[in-house]
């Protein structure tokens, strides 16, 4: 490569600074600008001590690898003496490198940084970027999806527990129908949680964690249920054996009198309610453990009392407003979540619902009106205002909110239970036209409605309850419309959780249907036979 001085000078000017390699660069400009430079061609001449200028033909020689001198005005090579003035420095180039030939020609070579733009690379960064950028999006989206099937486990875990931990505690019985239930709840769980562990990617801590809590839970439901085999079951067999026993020693007596037979369905023949058994848990409500507030019961009719089907309503979160509820032709379909109809109406306040004759009876939120409901068209049929109830918690029962208007049925038709201003809040009693919501009598007692806690109808007497513990509940008060008295009972009502927000009586079954924190439970009713009715 050929290249003049002026070139050189030039490129080692732009050069040198910028790889540190110039000292003073003052004084490149201290002397004389010179008006010609030597050039590089085929001939050779000495700079070392030569005072004459070098003739445009003359070929002075320059060792590039020895320092290159910069004074005032004047450059020397190595091998011209030394430098003369104070201001020369002498510096040596490292970025390129020369030689001479046999003939005197120089021969260098000059390093030149890398300029070029990177293009390609950059390029392939962006689209390697978005690849990483798109797959980091799915995988975000599937980590959503899996936080919430977490969540959904973690709640039906919870729930299950719920009922296990009150399976364990409590001393009441259950039957297979019972244990059959959570085993299949469990066993749709371990199908969910494998599925969820075939798809999850990333760590699975959280999975592998409610895998060995649904393992354990199956193990502690079979626990439960050999317990209830061993012990319950073989119990109810000795009472089988000893009552038949008992029977065959009566029958062996003479002039025994005959026994009353309990009141027939739907039959008032009786002297009241004496006892109510040990509550049969149902199930927990369609809707969650945190649906603690609502009603439900079963259909009553008189013209086919033993055909009504089943509802369910429980209440929003806030336990006041009712926007969905759900009917079941039989109880098995109930306990199996199965063939449910499903409605929202959005206008029920509180859990005084009754249904009467395929009708569902409601309080109107928000006002003291009475809505008849048709459950075949899930429409409103008649609203009627209650005259002079009070609502909106003015007179609700204790700790249970908004019922300040309870709706009942029983033998006789349709009630409901309220207080008044003129009352000062001691219950009222009315019975209602069913078809107009007309009110046909009314009674008044002097028992005070927020001091209790629920209540309910049969043969048209009014029976209240109280609270006694978080597990015990106790009928202690009634009014019989048909004669005019009140009094005071003791009657022990067992329940599963703290509060009871709703109580509904069937006649034909002759049970309480009782909506529990929740928990749908039910209770046989004993009532006095006539011939033990003092004379």
């Amino acid at each position: 490569m050929s290249l003049s001085l002026p070139f050189l000078l030039a490129l080692l000017f732009l050069l040198g600074p910028a790889a540190g390699q110039w000292g003073d660069l003052g004084s490149l400009t201290s002397g004389p600008i010179p008006t010609s430079f030597p050039t590089y061609g085929s001939g050779s001449s000495s700079a070392s001590g030569s005072d004459s200028s070098p003739s445009p033909s003359s070929f002075p020689t320059y060792d590039f690898g020895s320092s290159f001198t910069y004074g005032s005005g004047s450059s020397s090579t190595s091998g011209s003496g030394p430098s003369s003035g104070p201001s020369s420095v002498s510096q040596s180039f490292s970025n390129f490198t020369g030689s001479k030939d046999d003939r005197g020609t120089c021969q260098c070579s000059i390093i030149l940084p890398d300029t070029t733009f990177p293009v390609e690379r950059v390029e392939h960064l962006e689209y390697t970027a978005n690849i990483l950028s798109e797959k980091f999006k799915t995988e975000l989206s599937k980590v959503k999806e899996y936080v919430h099937l977490i969540s959904a486990y973690e709640k039906k875990l919870v729930n299950l527990t719920v009922r296990i931990e009150i399976m364990e505690k409590d001393t009441i019985s259950y039957t297979e129908l019972d244990f059959e239930l959570i085993k299949i709840e469990v066993k749709e769980m371990e199908k969910l949680i494998i599925r969820l562990k075939d798809g999850f990617v990333g760590s699975s801590e959280i999975v592998d964690r409610l895998e060995v809590e649904i393992r354990n839970l199956t193990l502690v439901v079979e626990k439960l249920e050999t317990l209830d085999k061993n012990n319950v079951l073989a119990i109810r067999r000795e009472i089988v054996a000893l009552k038949a026993r008992l029977k065959e020693c009566e029958d062996s007596k003479e002039n025994v009198p005959a026994t009353v037979p309990p009141p027939a369905p739907g039959s008032c023949s009786h002297g009241g309610v004496v006892n109510i058994s040990r509550p049969a848990i149902v199930q927990l409500n369609w809707r969650g453990f945190s649906y603690k507030y609502g009603a439900w019961g079963r259909d009553y009719s008189p013209e086919n009392p033993g055909k009504g089907l089943y509802w369910v309503a429980p209440l929003n979160t806030n336990g006041r407003t009712l926007d969905y509820y759900r009917l079941y032709n039989t109880l098995e379909d109930l306990l199996l979540y199965t063939n449910a109809r499903e409605y929202w109406i959005a206008y029920g306040q509180g859990g005084g619902t009754a249904v009467y004759k395929n009708n569902m009876y409601v309080n109107w939120y928000n006002t003291g009106n009475i809505a008849k409901v048709n459950l075949t068209t899930n429409t409103v049929a008649v609203t009627r205002t209650l005259p002079d109830a009070a609502y909106n918690n003015r007179f609700s029962y204790d700790k249970v909110d908004w019922q300040d208007i309870d709706l009942a049925v029983d033998e006789n038709g349709l009630w409901v239970i309220y207080a008044t201003e003129a009352s000062t809040g001691n219950m009222v009693i009315s019975k209602l036209n069913d078809t107009s919501l007309v009110v046909l009598n009314t009674w008044h007692t002097k028992q005070y409605k927020p001091s209790v806690s629920n209540a309910f109808m049969v043969c048209g007497v009014l029976y209240a309850t109280r609270t006694v513990s978080t597990k015990t509940e106790e009928i202690f008060y009634y009014y019989d419309t048909n004669t005019g008295k009140e009094g005071t009972l003791d009657i022990t009502m067992h329940k599963m959780q703290e509060k009871v927000q709703s109580i509904n009586y069937h006649p034909f079954d002759q049970k309480l249907f009782v909506y529990n924190d929740g928990y749908l439970l039910n209770y046989d009713v004993f009532f006095k036979q006539e011939s033990q009715q003092d004379v």
